[in-house]
């Protein structure tokens, strides 16, 4: 993972150097320099719109008694998009304007999760949440143990067992 933060953190300034340059040698300075500042206001016009309609379908979500994941996803997205738009530079624009597109955003939440169920390495530290209850800060991993019933789709007009089975250890 750190080399790729590396990588970003040297590959995307001189990207952005790269094509400004090219860019400016083309249509000049203040041309060049007037883009950046229009997709600065686009952006933040386009953040302003899409956050407010992410946050009514948020409250709608959470009226429905239902977590509002996509749209924590969608909201986490437009502000990466917002935050690359205010960025002075043409690559990460792009990448911000690629966030804007409610498709693009579907399909990324499609492949990350896609991703995380593939490898299995997804760690939910309820310490850092503040969900341990007991304040206990001494970095062991805690097991919740508890009992399971599979449930056959096919079988689901039967009644469930009374008791689910015990599994031993």
């Amino acid at each position: 993972m750190l080399p790729i933060i590396f990588l970003l953190m040297v590959g995307i300034p001189i990207a952005e150097i790269a094509v400004f340059i090219e860019i400016g040698g083309r249509i000049g300075l203040w041309p060049t320099i007037g883009t950046v500042v229009l997709t600065a206001m686009i952006g933040t016009f386009l953040l302003r719109q899409q956050g407010l309609a992410t946050l009514q379908k948020v409250q709608l979500s959470l009226e429905q008694n239902r977590l509002p994941l996509a749209e924590v996803f969608d909201g986490l997205c437009l502000l990466v998009a917002g935050a690359l738009l205010l960025t002075p530079g043409f690559v990460t624009d792009g990448f911000g304007l690629l966030l804007f597109l409610p498709p693009f955003r579907s399909l990324l939440r499609h492949l990350l999760v896609r991703y995380w169920a593939a490898s299995g390495k997804i760690n939910v530290d309820i310490h850092a949440a503040g969900f341990d209850g007991g304040g206990s800060t001494d970095g062991r991993n805690h097991t919740i143990e508890g009992d399971y019933v599979e449930v056959d789709p096919k079988s689901a007009d039967q009644d469930p067992p009374t008791q689910p089975p015990r599994i031993s250890k």
